[in-house]
């Protein structure tokens, strides 16, 4: 096992002690002592899904059955894919959680990607009105971005993340060896929102990102490490600032809104979140171009960084420009009927307007297509 980083994702005193730690390293499945630290009670549900059971839900078991002060686990394997993050979906969770009758002290673990972090911790906040949770994200978007900062929710067949809650874990545990068993596909997804921390806010990320991109996608430890980490500390700062996104985190949605139009548009699992955000953003960075605010070099740097990653840089052509803009406008910053979005000034700064005029984001849209 190699040295674990610890980032704290410090809340304050003031708001019920609801600050916790980011742990990140190699090995750390099995680092019971780890995880037994963050478990107050004697009840635990791991919820995972049918991907990433057979791979690591009996290691998580072990590990918690090594605990003394463990007296109850139980298991929810949910089927995988983000068209199964529904309200009829998270029911299962309940479904066990009262058949079985766990109490206000049970510890739910959520124990895979995004979906499954996502479910697990909106479970956390309903039931019985709140009780803990663990992430322990085994994808690389879970473990630099959903896992961090207590957003969760399911999806509506009109709008994604438009159902949910504000809970935060009591941890995170990240284990890189588990992004040993991603696909190519998986892989790219995550590091689309990598990309995202260096192009919103650390211009220095960026240029580290554009000279060890080939060592991401190579799945070199090291360069993971160090991607994981400052993503999660560059998260980390926005969250602490801005726990419920009145502010300054809003900039972690570059382009989201417009890759949950294509999410929502295309119909959920068609496209990878990721795979959505990293078109998403190259629409961004084309509309702060166009708006004149981001220069040309910045903007063929961006989209050549987000081609490097083997990710997608246009948008379905069956989309078109009515449709996409009707999606957007279900969406959570949109403000008085106006859409809003997160654009750039420059690589390393963002800004949240609804300073441009509808012709132009249709004039985006379209050029940004598959068919342009």
């Amino acid at each position: 096992m190699t040295n674990i980083k610890t980032l704290s994702v410090d809340l304050g005193p003031l708001q019920g002690g609801r600050s916790y730690p980011i742990y990140i390293g190699s090995g750390l499945l099995e680092h019971a002592e780890l995880l037994g630290r963050h478990i107050a009670g004697k009840q635990v549900v791991v919820v995972t899904n049918d991907t990433v059971a057979p791979l690591y839900l009996e290691k998580i078991l072990v590990t918690l059955r090594s605990l003394a002060h463990i007296q109850r686990c139980e298991t929810v394997t949910l089927p995988d894919g983000e068209q199964y993050k529904t309200l009829d979906v998270l029911n299962r969770i309940f479904d066990v959680l009262l058949d079985k009758h766990f109490d206000r002290s049970v510890t739910l673990v959520a124990l895979g990607g995004g979906v499954i972090g996502d479910m697990t911790g909106f479970a956390a906040a309903c039931y019985q009105r709140g009780v803990d949770f663990i992430q322990i994200p085994t994808t690389l978007l879970a473990q630099v971005d959903s896992s961090v900062g207590g957003k969760t929710g399911v999806n509506h067949p009109l709008g994604k993340n438009m159902i949910g809650a504000f809970h935060q874990p009591r941890c995170v545990i990240a284990d890189i060896d588990t992004l040993n068993t991603l696909s190519d596909r998986e892989l790219s997804a995550g590091i689309a929102e990598v990309i995202k921390y260096g192009l919103i806010g650390d211009a220095e990320f960026f240029d580290w990102l554009e000279a060890n991109m080939d060592k991401l996608l190579a799945r070199d430890a090291a360069s993971l490490m160090v991607a994981v980490e400052r993503s999660c500390v560059d998260k980390t700062q926005m969250v602490i600032a801005d726990e419920r996104e009145g502010g300054v985190r809003a900039l972690l949605n570059l382009g989201h809104t417009f890759g949950h139009a294509i999410e929502t548009g295309m119909g959920y699992g068609s496209w990878l979140h990721g795979e959505a955000v990293a078109t998403g953003m190259c629409m961004a960075v084309r509309m702060s171009a166009r708006r004149g605010w981001l220069s040309h070099a910045d903007m063929v740097r961006a989209e050549a960084l987000i081609q490097r990653a083997n990710l997608p840089v246009r948008a379905p052509a069956t989309l078109d420009a009515a449709r996409f803009i009707e999606l957007m406008g279900v969406d959570k910053k949109v403000k008085n009927g106006k859409i809003r979005l997160v654009l750039l000034k420059a690589i390393g700064e963002a800004i949240v307007t609804d300073d441009f005029a509808p012709a132009l984001l249709t004039e985006v849209i379209d050029e940004c297509r598959e068919t342009c």
